[in-house]
C-alpha cells in the first residue's frame, strides 16, 4: 500500500513557537527575526509608486494591436518579403523603448519611494527600533502613534487612548477605540494615543493588506488621457476585423478576382498590400508615447522632490479647477510657536498679576503652568502643545493618573492628577475655546467674555486654546482602554469645567505661499482654504498670504445639512472649525458640481478628504497614513512645487494631444483608403515599407520628440473630441490626394509602381504639412524638426540605394505633376481645416467646468 502524502506545512507554521509573554516583554530576538526573514515571513507587498514589471510587459505586449501586425508580420515572412517588414521592426522598436524607458523610470521612482518611505517602530531584544515596513516579520511587537499607519494585522497588547480611524476599510469615519486582545488591520491609521500590537500576518497573506490596496484604490484616477485612449483603442477594434476582410477580398478582386489570382500568383502582391493596408491604421505608438511622457514627467518631478505615487497624477493637476488648501501645514511651515497666556479666575476674569521673574526663569511654577509643562512633554503631544515648552518647563512632581491624548475630532487632550496631587489634583482639558465653553456652566462662568478674547485673538492671525480645570468626583479606575469616571472614555467632558487659561499661538506663514496661490489665481484655478482652527485665525492668515476674504470666515460649525455646506462651499473661500468628515463633504459637493478636485494636507485629520479628491497632494513630512492615501507628495513639503506640477501635467495633456491629432490622422486616412480601394477594387497604392517610411516621417519620429517639448498650453477639456475634429479634415485631404493621383495613374496607363512612388510622394508632402499644423506654434526647434523630415523625404527619394529598397519608379512628367498639383491642394485643404478648428477653440469658453468663486 503506497505511503500517503501531505502537504507540508505553510512557512508561518515551521517557525519556532513563541513565548507570548516573552515577546511582549522585550520582541522578537535577532535569532527569531533572522528565522523568519529565511522562511519569507517578512512584510513585502507591492507598492503603488509605479507599475509592476509584469503589468508594464502585459501593458506593452498583450494588446489586440501588437496581435493584428504580428499576424501582419507572419504573412510577410512566409511570402518571403522580408524588405517589406519594417513596420514589424518598427512595432517592436516601440515596444522596447517604452518597456525600457517606463521600467527605466519605474526602477529610480520606486528608489525615491523607499528613500522617504516612513519608518516603523518595533520592539526587538528589548529596544524599540525604527525599520522599513518591509522589515516587520510575522510575531513582531509594532508600536503605534497618532498618524501612523498600521502596516500589518495583529493583535493589540496595549493601548493609551489609542482610537484607530478603519474608514479606509470600512468606510465608517468614528474613530473606533482599541483595547487588548482587539484585532488590528493593515491600513487603518491612529487618530490618537498610542499603543504595541503583536503582528500575526504580514505581507500577501495579511487579509486587510489586500482589502486596503484596493480601499485604497477604490476608484480608478479620473485621467481624461486614458479614457480617451481607450475609446480610441475599443472603436478602432471594433471596426478592424470587417475593414481587413473588405481590403482583402479588394485587394484579390483587383488582381483579378481570387481564382485569377491564384491561379496566376498575383495573390501574393494582393496579400502584400492588403497587409500595407491594415498595419497603417493601428495608431501602435499612440499610447506608448503618453505612456512614456507619463514617466518621464513622473522621474523629472521626483528629481525636483515631488513623489507621483500614480502616474496619470500629472495630468490631474493640469486639469484642476478647484484646489482645497488645509491652513497648518500648506500655507504655514507646520511650525507652530507659543505666544502668550493670559490667566483667567474661575469665573473666567482676567488675573492681573505682576510678571514674576523667578517664575519665568524656572519655566513656569504654579500649577496651571505645571500642567501646561506636562502636556507640552507628553511624547504624543500634537505640534501646537510640543510649542508649550518653549515657555513651560517646570514639570509636576506627580505622575498623571490618567489621560486621554488629543484627536481631531474631539479637538481637546486631557489629563487627570490624584488627590494626592495637591493643588495638581482634578482633571486638566486643553482644548479649542469652541468645544469647551459650552461645556462650562454660563450662570457661573462669563463664556462670552472668554469668547470675546479668544475671538480677538484669533482675528490678529493667532490661534487660540482654552485650558481648563474640573475636580475629582467619586472613585476613578483605570481600563485598558483608557479613562471610566467622570471622563468616560474621552468622548465627554467632566462635570464643572472651569477656565483656567486662554492660550495663543502663531504659526508661521510660509514665505512662498502668496506667490503660489497668485499663480494659481493667475491660472483660474479657485482656492478654498479649510481648517479645523478658528475661522477668525483661518481668514486672518488668508489675508496674510494675499486672498481676498469677506468677513471673518465661515464656521463650519454652523453647516448643519448637506445643503447649506453644498452652497457655502461653492460660494465661500475660508472655512474653520472644519472637521475631518465635513473635508471629506466638502470636496465631495466640489466634485458633484462638475469640479475637478485637488487637496492638499498633512494631518491624519486631512487623510479622509485627501482620499476623496481627484488628486490628494501629501506634505512629505505629514503623517503616514495621509501619504499612503495621497496621489502626489511634496517630499520636502515645499508648497512652491505644485505650480512646477502644473506645468508638467499641461505639458503632457497638451503634448499628448498633439501627438493623439498625427495618429488619428493616420488612423483615419487608412481606414478611409483602405474601405475606398477594397470596395472599388483598385489595387492599393503603397507597399508596406512606403507606408512604413512615410509614417516613420510623419509620426514615428516626430512623435518622441512631439511627447516630451516644452509646451505652456493652458488646458482645456473635450481632448478626444478636438483630435477627431483635427483629424476629419486632415484625413479627408490626405485620401482626396492620394485617391487623384491613382485616378490619374490609371488615366495615364502608368505602372503600378509609378503610382505607388507618385502616392508616396503626394502623402509625404501633405503629412508633413499635417505635422507642421499639429506643431504650432511654431518655434525654432519645431521648425528645425519639420525642415529634417522635408530633407529626409528627399533622401528617401532621391538616393539610388533607397530607390531600391522602397520599389521606386520615378513617374512620368504628367503624373508627377498631378502628384504635385495634389499635394499643393490637400496641403491647402488641412490649412484651412486646421484654420477652422482654430476659430472653434477660440469661440469656446476656456473651461468647460462650472464656475466656482
Amino acid at each position: 500500500m503506497a505511503a500517503e502524502t501531505t502537504d507540508p506545512p505553510p512557512p508561518s507554521a515551521q517557525r519556532s513557537p513563541i513565548d507570548r509573554a516573552a515577546v511582549e516583554a522585550r520582541g522578537l530576538s535577532s535569532v527569531q527575526v533572522a528565522e523568519r526573514q529565511r522562511l519569507e515571513l517578512s512584510n513585502i507587498h507591492r507598492g503603488t509608486t509605479s507599475r509592476s514589471l509584469v503589468e508594464i510587459l502585459r501593458t506593452h505586449l498583450m494588446t489586440l494591436f501588437n496581435l493584428i501586425i504580428g499576424l501582419c508580420a507572419l504573412v510577410i515572412i512566409l511570402l518571403g518579403r522580408w524588405l517589406d517588414l519594417l513596420f514589424a521592426i518598427s512595432a517592436v522598436a516601440n515596444v522596447i523603448i517604452g518597456l525600457v524607458q517606463e521600467y527605466s523610470a519605474k526602477r529610480k521612482l520606486d528608489a525615491i519611494a523607499l528613500l522617504h518611505q516612513d519608518h516603523i517602530r518595533v520592539l526587538r531584544d528589548g529596544v524599540v527600533v525604527e525599520i522599513h515596513r518591509e522589515q516587520i516579520v510575522l510575531d513582531d511587537v509594532v508600536e503605534l502613534r497618532r498618524g501612523d499607519q498600521v502596516p500589518a494585522d495583529g493583535i493589540m497588547l496595549s493601548s493609551r487612548g489609542l482610537d484607530m480611524d478603519e474608514s479606509m476599510l470600512t468606510g465608517e469615519s468614528r474613530p473606533v477605540p482599541k483595547r487588548r486582545d482587539d484585532l488590528v488591520l493593515s491600513g487603518t491609521a491612529a487618530l490618537a494615543g498610542t499603543g504595541r500590537f503583536l503582528v500575526t500576518a504580514v505581507g500577501q497573506d495579511a487579509r486587510a493588506a489586500k482589502i486596503a490596496d484596493e480601499a485604497r484604490q477604490f476608484r480608478k484616477i479620473n485621467s481624461e488621457l486614458r479614457r480617451a485612449l481607450e475609446r480610441i483603442a475599443f472603436w478602432v477594434s471594433m471596426v478592424l476585423i470587417p475593414i481587413v476582410i473588405v481590403v482583402a477580398n479588394g485587394q484579390m478582386q483587383a488582381a483579378g478576382g481570387w481564382g485569377t489570382a491564384w491561379e496566376s500568383g498575383q495573390w501574393r502582391e494582393a496579400l502584400v498590400t492588403a497587409v500595407s493596408s491594415i498595419t497603417a491604421m493601428i495608431p501602435q505608438g499612440l499610447a506608448l508615447m503618453t505612456t512614456i511622457a507619463f514617466a518621464v514627467a513622473a522621474l523629472k518631478l521626483a528629481r525636483q522632490k515631488v513623489l507621483i505615487q500614480e502616474q496619470p497624477a500629472v495630468e490631474i493637476l493640469a486639469r484642476v479647477d478647484v484646489v482645497c488648501l488645509d491652513k497648518t501645514g500648506t500655507l504655514t511651515d507646520g511650525t507652530v510657536a507659543f505666544e502668550d497666556a493670559e490667566p483667567l479666575d474661575r469665573y473666567g476674569m482676567a488675573v492681573h498679576r505682576p510678571p514674576d521673574p523667578s517664575s519665568t526663569a524656572m519655566g513656569g511654577t504654579d500649577p496651571w503652568e505645571q500642567v501646561l509643562a506636562w502636556f507640552g512633554a507628553d511624547e504624543q503631544a500634537n505640534p501646537t502643545a510640543a510649542a508649550l515648552t518653549e515657555r513651560y518647563t517646570a514639570l509636576p512632581r506627580h505622575w498623571a493618573a490618567y489621560q486621554v491624548q488629543f484627536s481631531s475630532a474631539r479637538r481637546w487632550s486631557a489629563v487627570t492628577f490624584a488627590d494626592d496631587a495637591g493643588e495638581l489634583a482634578g482633571h486638566w482639558v486643553l482644548g479649542a475655546a469652541d468645544v469647551l465653553l459650552p461645556a462650562m456652566d454660563a450662570g457661573v462662568v462669563d463664556v462670552e467674555g472668554i469668547r470675546g478674547r479668544t475671538d480677538r485673538r484669533a482675528s490678529q492671525g493667532l490661534r487660540t486654546m482654552v485650558l481648563a480645570h474640573a475636580p475629582l468626583e467619586g472613585p476613578l479606575a483605570a481600563s485598558s482602554g483608557g479613562l471610566t469616571g467622570p471622563l468616560g472614555r474621552g468622548e465627554h467632558l467632566p462635570a464643572e469645567l472651569r477656565p483656567v487659561a486662554v492660550l495663543a499661538f502663531k504659526e508661521k506663514v510660509r514665505p512662498d505661499a502668496a506667490e503660489t496661490l497668485q499663480y494659481f489665481r493667475d491660472q483660474r484655478v479657485a482656492l478654498k482654504v479649510i481648517s479645523g482652527d478658528s475661522p477668525r485665525t483661518v481668514a486672518a492668515v488668508a489675508r496674510e498670504v494675499g486672498m481676498e476674504v469677506d468677513g471673518d470666515g465661515v464656521d463650519a460649525a454652523q453647516l448643519t445639512s448637506p445643503e447649506q455646506l453644498r452652497r457655502a462651499v461653492e460660494s465661500q473661500a475660508v472655512f474653520g472649525r472644519v472637521t475631518p468628515d465635513q473635508k471629506r463633504d466638502m470636496v465631495e459637493a466640489l466634485q458633484a458640481e462638475g469640479h475637478v478636485v485637488a487637496m492638499t494636507g498633512d494631518g491624519i485629520n486631512d487623510a479622509l478628504a485627501l482620499k476623496r479628491a481627484d488628486l490628494g497632494i501629501a506634505m512629505g513630512n505629514g503623517a503616514p497614513a495621509t501619504k499612503a492615501v495621497s496621489r502626489m507628495v511634496l517630499l520636502d513639503g515645499r508648497f512652491d512645487r505644485l505650480p512646477t506640477v502644473l506645468a508638467e501635467g499641461r505639458k503632457v495633456i497638451a503634448n499628448t494631444e498633439r501627438v493623439a491629432h498625427l495618429f488619428l490622422t493616420k488612423t483615419a486616412y487608412a481606414i478611409i483608403l483602405g474601405l475606398f480601394y477594397g470596395v472599388m477594387f483598385w489595387q492599393f497604392p503603397f507597399l508596406p515599407r512606403q507606408f512604413s517610411t512615410v509614417d516613420f516621417l510623419m509620426l514615428g519620429f516626430p512623435a518622441f520628440f512631439l511627447a516630451l517639448m516644452p509646451n505652456p498650453r493652458r488646458y482645456r477639456p473635450g481632448f478626444l473630441r478636438r483630435s477627431l475634429i483635427f483629424a476629419a479634415p486632415t484625413a479627408t485631404a490626405i485620401c482626396l490626394a492620394v485617391i487623384a493621383v491613382s485616378w490619374a495613374g490609371r488615366t495615364f496607363s502608368a505602372t503600378a509602381s509609378e503610382v505607388q512612388t507618385a502616392a508616396t510622394i503626394t502623402l509625404s508632402i501633405v503629412g508633413l504639412w499635417v505635422l507642421s499644423a499639429a506643431l504650432r506654434p511654431l518655434t525654432r526647434p519645431r521648425i528645425a524638426l519639420i525642415a529634417g523630415m522635408y530633407v529626409l523625404l528627399a533622401v528617401v527619394l532621391l538616393v539610388p540605394i533607397s530607390q531600391q529598397y522602397h520599389l521606386f519608379a520615378m513617374p512620368g512628367p504628367q503624373l508627377l505633376s498631378t502628384a504635385f498639383v495634389a499635394a499643393v491642394i490637400g496641403c491647402a485643404v488641412v490649412e484651412l481645416g486646421c484654420r477652422w478648428q482654430s476659430h472653434r477653440i477660440e469661440l469656446e469658453p476656456l473651461d468647460e467646468a462650472p464656475a466656482v468663486r
